[in-house]
């Protein structure tokens, strides 16, 4: 853990000092490294697009899966730089109005997102643009790492809900009328999801958002950082809110819905490396 640490440290200290271009390089090929150093995380993707998207171009899209994770790290790095001045060289807005729509409602914003583009600028520069907000974070498994991280993402101002006490403090803050994003498109276990259809494969998707959401009468808005190559920039784009029903299942479905239908117009900006199906009906056989 303290190589790890050590590496990570490393990393952010190259990617933050040397001109944006350089930076870009070598965030590349630190991924590279990961990419060889990792195959398995490869090989998840392969599968996962073999049978959510089998028409594709699996390589140009893990291919691109690594190049999206290497911009990540260099804007991460970048944080501690980063202020009001400067954070539209970064990252711009479209569809803000759904925000203050929301907000206009009262009863708190629910940011419905996922591993797609850049989930770290998404949060920090909306703090910077618009408001601080509260992020629903799980640890990571070093506790070194964590802490730099940690940091990092509180330097715009924003406050940080551990996922084991997260509905509370979710909850209060949505009755202030305040914003909450959640990273919701990774898999759930048995006992705290639903399944849902995602990229026609039944996925195991957490039920604790819709429930919440329909609890507290937050808005739901679906928001992305993704990375526009013609402008050499994030948008960050919110989506039309969604309306919840109170019938977790359905809510649930119509989330996903939504994340799916950006990874499709995104796809090499979503990360297919994880087991997003690893969680199966019961009786079904195991996909990795």
């Amino acid at each position: 853990m303290i190589l790890e640490y050590w590496a990570a440290r490393f990393v952010l200290a190259t990617l933050s000092a040397t001109p944006r271009p350089v930076a870009e390089r070598l965030a590349r090929f630190y991924v590279r490294l990961m990419d060889l150093g990792i195959p398995r995380l490869r090989r998840t993707g392969y599968q996962n697009l073999k049978m959510a998207l089998p028409e594709a171009d699996a390589k140009t899209i893990i291919d691109g899966v690594y190049k999206s994770i290497a911009r990540l790290l260099v804007a991460l790095s970048r944080f501690p730089k980063l202020n009001k001045s400067n954070i539209g060289e970064w990252i711009r807005y479209e569809g803000f109005e759904h925000f203050q729509e929301a907000k206009r409602r009262g009863h708190g914003v629910f940011f419905a997102t996922a591993h797609l583009g850049n989930w770290e600028l998404s949060a920090f520069a909306h703090a910077l643009m618009a408001e601080p907000m509260h992020v629903v974070v799980r640890p990571l498994d070093n506790p070194k790492i964590d802490a730099i991280i940690e940091q990092y993402r509180t330097l715009s101002g924003n406050h940080l809900i551990q996922k084991k006490d997260a509905a509370r403090t979710m909850l209060k803050a949505l009755a202030r009328n305040e914003a909450v994003g959640a990273l919701i498109d990774q898999n759930a276990s048995l006992d705290e999801g639903v399944f849902v259809d995602f990229f026609g494969i039944p996925a195991c998707a957490n039920s604790g958002f819709a429930k919440l959401a329909a609890r507290s009468g937050a808005a739901v808005i679906p928001g992305f950082a993704l990375w526009s190559a013609s402008e050499q920039k994030y948008v960050l784009r919110f989506y039309p809110l969604i309306e919840i029903t109170g019938d977790a299942a359905i809510d649930t479905a119509r989330i996903q819905k939504q994340i799916e239908d950006v990874i499709r117009e995104y796809p090499d900006q979503w990360l297919w490396i994880h087991r997003r199906w690893k969680t199966r009906p019961p009786g079904s056989p195991p996909l990795y």
